[in-house]
């Protein structure tokens, strides 16, 4: 595997964890909203991300796509809430605002890890040009 290689598999990690961390950014963002243009609260969002496969060898990882998390929303009582239904519950996101920091910390630590072998790689290979003009 070349440098350009380990460069590439990294920058698509960091590209997949700074999608990740902005899907995260919005359920938290949107952890009190109960009423969104399609209608309902707020879905909250799941990143997936797929394995690039170049060749023999692993070429990264990218996100297939973006999905709304389909459990069902948070029922709380509060008859003067402008969005109360007949009964007086809220439909409220089923986000839990300790689990998505959770996994921010995740992303962003993977986001860090990327980042690592990123610089690791270029300081190897202007190593590797050092050694080569002696």
């Amino acid at each position: 595997m070349s440098y350009f290689d380990i460069m590439g598999v990294a920058a698509t990690g960091m590209s997949a964890q700074r999608i990740r961390i902005s899907a995260i950014s919005s359920n938290l963002a949107n952890a009190q909203t109960t009423k969104t243009a399609e209608g309902g609260p707020y879905k909250r969002k799941d990143v997936i991300f797929q394995t690039i496969m170049d060749g023999e060898n692993s070429g990264g990882v990218k996100v297939d796509r973006v999905v709304p998390d389909e459990k069902p929303p948070l029922l709380k009582y509060e008859p003067e809430h402008p969005d109360a239904n007949e009964e007086g519950y809220v439909a409220y996101p089923n986000i839990n605002p300790i689990e998505e920091m959770v996994n921010m910390l995740e992303a962003s630590r993977s986001y860090e890890a990327n980042t690592t072998v990123l610089n690791t790689a270029k300081q190897l290979a202007l190593r590797a040009l050092e050694i080569g003009k002696a």
